[in-house]
């Protein structure tokens, strides 16, 4: 999908308009000057610190992951 674009003159009158837009729906915006892109307009996703634990508020589970299991791997034999 191919991003909006909008004169800076249209931006720099629905600028705050523009920026809840793009919060909103995460499409990016680019910005023209004389027909030419100047700039463009983004959501901001912060980043996680780390990946460890990026998706640990997300992921359950019902069982007991450490406690050992009643079967026999080939492994084992």
């Amino acid at each position: 999908m191919e991003p909006q674009t909008i004169k800076a003159s249209v931006f720099k009158a629905k600028c705050l308009g523009l920026m809840e837009k793009v919060n909103q729906t995460g499409e990016e915006i680019v910005i023209t000057k004389n027909g030419k892109p100047i700039s463009k307009l983004v959501p901001y996703r912060s980043r996680p610190a780390s990946l460890f634990g990026l998706h640990g508020d997300k992921i359950r589970s019902k069982d007991d992951l450490i406690e050992p299991i009643d079967v026999e791997w080939d492994a084992e034999q």
